[in-house]
Order: C-alpha cells, then sequence, then structure tokens
C-alpha cells in the first residue's frame, strides 16, 4: 500500500513538474512571438532600395486621376476642393498605414515574413474574434475580387481615356465626325496585343516610356495652365451638395492606390522604412496630396466650368504643342494598360489554372484574356464619358477597397481589448467607414444618374 502511495506521488510530482515545465513553454513561445521581427526572415530575391520603392509608389499613384483634377474642384468649388482633397489624402494616408501595420503585426504574431492585401484580411478573421472566425475564407476572396474588379474597371476608364482623347485631335486634324464609340472599337486592337503581354519583365519598356510621356505631358499642361494671367473672381469657393459626391469619389479614384502598396512594401529590403515619419508612405503621399491640389486648383482656375474629364481634353487643338500634349497621354495610357491588366489576371489565373490542364493553358490564358478585354471595350462603349465614369469606380470600388476594408481589418485585429482609451480606435473606424459608405453610396448614385442623362432627353425619353 505504501509503494502505491509512493507511486501516486511520484506521478503527481511527475504530472506537476509537466505542467510547470508546458507553462514555461508556453510563456518562452510568447515572448519569442513578441520578439519576432517579420522584416529579418523576409527572403527576397532582387529586394527594392527606399528610393526604388518610393519612386515606384509614386508612379502607381500619379496616372489618370490627376488629369481630373480639376473636373473635381469644379464639383466643389476652390475653398472647399482645396480642404477636401487634403483632408481626403490624410484619410486615404491613414488607411494605408494602418493595413500595412495591421499586417505587420499579424506577421509577427503569425510568425509569417510576407502577407500581401488578401492574405493578411485572411489571416486577421482567422485569429481574430471566435465568432468571425468563419469569415477569414471569405474575407480573403472578397479583397481578391474586389482587387479585381478594381483593376479591370479602371482599365475601362484607360480604354474611354485614350479613345477620347484621339476622337478629339483625329476629329479635328482631319473634320471627321466619328464618335467616341468608333474611336473605342480602334483602341481595342492594340488593346487586345498589349494585354496578352504574361510577363512583367517585358512590360517594363512600355512602363518606361510611358513614365516619360507622361512627365513631358504634365509640364505641357501646366505651361497651358499657366502661361496666362488666372482669373479668380469667377470661380465659387464653394460648389454644390449636389455635386460633392462626385467630388468624393473623383478624388479617391485619383488618389487611391491601395493595390500597390502591399506589394511595394513586401519587396523592400529596408521594408521598415515604409512607415515612420518621414517614411516611404508619408514622403509618397504627402508629395501625391500636393500635387493634386495643385492641379485640380488652377487647373480649375484656368478652365472653369469647362474642365473635363482629363485637363488634357482643355487644351487648345489648334495649338501643335497641345495636340503633342493629347497623343503623348493617350500613348502613356495604352502602354500602362498591359500592367494595369496584369495585376488582376495574375489574381486571376492563380486561382483557376490548377483547374485547366496544363498542355491548354496557353490557349486558355489567351481566350481568358481576350475575353475580359472584349467585356471592358463592351463597358467603355456602354459608358463612353470619362467624367461620370472616374466617378462611379472611384465610388465603388475604390472607397471600398481602400477605405473601408482597412478600417474593419484594423477593428477586427484589435478586437476586443486593444482599441485603445475609450475605444478611440473603434470610433475612428467607425468614422471612416461610414464616410466611405458615403462615398459609395452618393458618389454611384450622382454617377449613375448622370450616366442615365447621358443617354435620355428633357423629357426623359432615349435619345
Amino acid at each position: 500500500m505504501h509503494n502505491v502511495y509512493c507511486g501516486q506521488e511520484i506521478v503527481g510530482f511527475a504530472v506537476l513538474v509537466a505542467l510547470v515545465l508546458r507553462t514555461k513553454l508556453a510563456e518562452s513561445q510568447i515572448i519569442s512571438d513578441a520578439e519576432y521581427n517579420p522584416f529579418e526572415h523576409r527572403q527576397i530575391d532582387k529586394p527594392n532600395s527606399t528610393t526604388g520603392s518610393l519612386i515606384h509608389l509614386l508612379k502607381s499613384s500619379l496616372g489618370t486621376g490627376i488629369l481630373a483634377m480639376p473636373v473635381a474642384f469644379k464639383n466643389a468649388g476652390l475653398l472647399f476642393g482645396a480642404i477636401g482633397t487634403v483632408i481626403i489624402g490624410l484619410i486615404c494616408t491613414h488607411c494605408v498605414h494602418i493595413l500595412v501595420k495591421t499586417s505587420h503585426m499579424v506577421c509577427q504574431r503569425t510568425r509569417i515574413p510576407v502577407l500581401g492585401f488578401a492574405e493578411t484580411a485572411e489571416r486577421v478573421f482567422q485569429y481574430g474574434p471566435a465568432k468571425l472566425r468563419p469569415l477569414a475564407g471569405f474575407s480573403k476572396a472578397f479583397v481578391d475580387y474586389a482587387l479585381m474588379a478594381t483593376y479591370f474597371s479602371a482599365g475601362c476608364v484607360y480604354i474611354v481615356f485614350i479613345a477620347t482623347s484621339f476622337h478629339d485631335v483625329i476629329n479635328h486634324e482631319t473634320g471627321n465626325d466619328w464618335s467616341v464609340r468608333i474611336y473605342i472599337l480602334l483602341t481595342m486592337i492594340p488593346i487586345l496585343l498589349i494585354g496578352q503581354i504574361r510577363e512583367l519583365k517585358y512590360l517594363v519598356p512600355f512602363s518606361a516610356l510611358a513614365n516619360l510621356f507622361i512627365v513631358v505631358t504634365f509640364g505641357i499642361t501646366l505651361y497651358y495652365i499657366f502661361k496666362d494671367p488666372l482669373e479668380f473672381d469667377d470661380k465659387p469657393m464653394f460648389s454644390s451638395f449636389g455635386t460633392l459626391p462626385l467630388f468624393f469619389s473623383t478624388v479617391i479614384f485619383a488618389m487611391e492606390g491601395i493595390g500597390v502598396v502591399m506589394p511595394v512594401e513586401n519587396s523592400m529590403s529596408k521594408p521598415q522604412h515604409f512607415l515612420g515619419c518621414p517614411g516611404v508612405l508619408n514622403t509618397a503621399m504627402g508629395t501625391v496630396i500636393v500635387l493634386y491640389a495643385v492641379i485640380g486648383f488652377f487647373g480649375y482656375v484656368r478652365f472653369g466650368d469647362e474642365s473635363k474629364g482629363s485637363v488634357t481634353l482643355n487644351l487648345p487643338l489648334e495649338d501643335s504643342l497641345a495636340v503633342a500634349a493629347q497623343i503623348l497621354i493617350a500613348l502613356a495610357i495604352l502602354f500602362t494598360f498591359g500592367l494595369q491588366f496584369y495585376v488582376p489576371m495574375d489574381i486571376l489565373w492563380r486561382k483557376i489554372q490548377d483547374k485547366i490542364p496544363k498542355n491548354k493553358h496557353m490557349i486558355s490564358q489567351i481566350a481568358l484574356r481576350s475575353g475580359i478585354m472584349i467585356i471592358m471595350g463592351g463597358v467603355g462603349l456602354a459608358v463612353p464619358e470619362l467624367e461620370p465614369f472616374i466617378g462611379l469606380v472611384g465610388a465603388v470600388f475604390f472607397s471600398s477597397l481602400g477605405l473601408f476594408v482597412p478600417c474593419v481589418v484594423e477593428t477586427v485585429f484589435l478586437w476586443p481589448n486593444e482599441l485603445g482609451k475609450f475605444r478611440w480606435v473603434l470610433i475612428k473606424n467607425v468614422i471612416f467607414g461610414a464616410f466611405s459608405i458615403f462615398a459609395l453610396v452618393a458618389g454611384a448614385y450622382v454617377s449613375i444618374k448622370d450616366i442615365v442623362a447621358l443617354y435620355t432627353d428633357d423629357e426623359g425619353h432615349t435619345e
């Protein structure tokens, strides 16, 4: 009996020791997780320097959007447009900041060196509150499909932009009266060819030429804006409440580059330089906000209520320099289309390639790419007006993906005990989320209303 009792004591002591060791191991694991630095475990074949990453981020933000800023100011007025542009720019910057910061914290907690946008959303829900964990797969799919929809819809804007530029120049030079839709059909010929390029390295020469053309076009546009004295007196400080949704959605379309943020940050040799002060993000977005405000403000002062969906369309076609600017920017956007199309197709192909026999990958890629581009051209044919189209894309896709999703991701990750004093993080994200929903609903409503108005006369009959 005594032996049995001693045996039980030994077993009990062994269990106690095991529990103590397990506790110590768990504590050491927690400490290890807290000290885990994902940046030190990243393995990147050809990392980008801090300067190179800054250039990539600037390049992704300086496209067709900045050329639409004067028409955004037309919908807001000089004073409200200037203040609103700065505020929206700061909100967009903050939302990018919290997305990247949350991704870093998720990497640390899960001991994963690198996470993309969709993977960050998935892991946040996967390790978040128990009731939200079943939504992990949905959140990843939502971000992936939202990214695809965003890039495909932006590609539709590109097609309309290219066609409109050539329409104005060629019709003016030749005296033709061809509609924009004819030029959209003609534009689809090079689009269908460029869109078949599947290797990123082959798109580099096109991107380099596009950058050169954009810089030259900016220079010419600024020359026409400032070459004559500017008249400020006839421009309202505030436009009207009815056009504000278009202002918000156009500025969001112009500034949001949420799709390229995580790839740029993930490819940096020193990713710790992305956030912080000054940091890559703050430097890039500060530059973008200033440039967009300047082009929008002075472009609207120069062209007033005649401001169009791209400020280059306001340049006088009687001048050969203005004609050159319109042709160059059209070619720049055409050459950028391949890169714009590469991102969503890469996401889509990774989702479906395993379901297609390998010996049919080539023909499947050609057919899939051609089909999607034809659909994009069809959308452009249906809505050949640049201004409401930009507003619609900005309202529906960029506001939800660039503003709403980062707020949700941060809130879920910090829920419920890390939301700050008085849960100020939750309050802040609810406000920003409400703003993004307002921009989505109101912007989409006004844009669709304007698009419908293009097809109806004053009595409501189809033209």
